[in-house]
């Protein structure tokens, strides 16, 4: 069966999505540009260079993963913590904080260093 080209695009892996899922993941990085104060890359970071990521607030960089359940277990994890550490074997930790405790923490940290809201000096490590 041949696919219309119209209704599928190629992501940075390579892989075919549907319109469907391409809008579903335009819409998550809008909102999440906005809810950050940012805004979203173009391409959704396709370009490479310094258009990496899908989204750009204080000095740093988000990919944005939405799942209808995919991350379930990382909310069980979460539970009514204030953040979630997780660590793969050989890999660095990742700290999960949802949004209103990350937007708390930034806006302490702009009282810190005097209205700046993230001094992300460190922002481009790879």
């Amino acid at each position: 069966m041949r696919v219309s080209p119209e209704l599928v695009s190629e992501t940075n892996g390579g892989d075919v999505v549907g319109k469907s899922q391409r809008d579903k993941g335009l819409r998550a990085e809008r909102e999440l540009a906005k809810l950050l104060g940012g805004e979203r890359v173009p391409l959704s970071g396709a370009a490479g260079g310094s258009y990496t990521g899908d989204a750009v607030a204080h000095g740093l960089r988000y990919e944005c993963k939405v799942r209808a359940g995919g991350f379930k277990q990382l909310y069980e994890w979460l539970g009514d913590n204030d953040a979630l550490a997780v660590k793969a074997d050989r890999k660095p930790w990742l700290i999960v904080v949802p949004l209103e405790k990350w937007r708390e923490l930034t806006a302490n940290n702009a009282e810190m260093n005097g209205g700046v809201a993230c001094d992300c000096t460190h922002a481009n490590r790879p």
